[in-house]
């Protein structure tokens, strides 16, 4: 089986023919033959896991022929836009940073940050325990960018934009004006709907669909439910570094375990 499938993949190649084969696992070996991965050039292993209840496609490079190939394993989407693969290595660390400072819309918390505010492109966390204003400083931060005439993007785990114009209404804070300016988008969905990837890549197309300066993310605590902290880490690093490489600021609420905080 060996020699007829190298004598195959002769033919194939003095035809000029790219040939892509697939196969399934084997016990034991990557394939049921354990012959197709050592004649081909490139190998591409996927693999569907099950971690919590939550399903996650995953990817990896075993080996591509002289190249110089990222090896690590990245999760993966077969969705209405194709598939979308994420990795962090697509994103280098030789991005321009800005010295621009952006206000909070907090000003007592301008002056605590330097005077102005945070740069331009800043990745901010807010946390704290349950009441103690996380999303009203994070909506703080969505109203001053739309006072200066710039686009956010408010994407919510916990609670509807209604719920939210309701809350902030009640501390001075008209965020439908903004809505209705075009200036504020709000996407609002429950974290248990899809899994991490998933959200990762809604949240990627929204933002190049909206093209915002400031991206609120509340809370990202939230999305570690139904699956492991390590996950999170992941795909909120891929996000930041992909917030910071277009320039964005992103603000981000975590909730934190008020016995944490005793």
């Amino acid at each position: 089986m060996r020699a007829e499938g190298r004598r195959l993949l002769g033919w194939r190649k003095e035809k000029g023919l790219t040939t892509v084969n697939t196969g399934e696992d084997g016990k034991g070996r990557l394939t049921r033959d354990g012959i197709e991965e050592y004649l081909s050039d490139c190998v591409v292993v996927l693999d569907d896991r099950v971690v919590q209840d939550v399903a996650t496609r995953r990817l990896r490079v075993l080996k591509y022929r002289g190249s110089n190939h990222g090896r690590n394993e990245y999760p993966f989407l077969i969705g209405a836009h194709g598939l979308e693969v994420l990795p962090i290595t697509s994103l280098e660390l030789n991005k321009n940073v800005s010295t621009e400072r952006v206000s909070t819309g907090v000003p007592g918390l301008d002056q605590m940050l330097g005077g102005a505010g945070v740069f331009r492109g800043s990745g901010v966390l807010v946390s704290g325990s349950s009441g103690t204003g996380k999303t009203t400083i994070a909506a703080s931060f969505a109203d001053a960018a739309c006072q200066r005439g710039e686009v956010a993007l408010f994407f919510s785990f916990e609670e509807s934009e209604s719920e939210i114009h309701r809350n902030l209404a009640s501390v001075g804070m008209d965020l439908a004006r903004w809505v209705d300016a075009g200036l504020l988008h709000f996407h609002c969905e429950r974290p248990t709907t899809r899994g991490l990837e998933d959200h990762l890549a809604v949240m990627q197309r929204l933002i190049q669909e909206v093209s915002p300066t400031l991206v609120v993310i509340d809370p990202v605590s939230s999305l570690a439910r139904g699956t492991t902290a390590f996950d999170v880490s992941a795909m909120l690093m891929r996000q930041v570094y992909y917030l910071k490489s277009a320039g964005i600021t992103a603000v981000m609420t975590v909730l934190t375990d008020e016995s944490e905080l005793a």
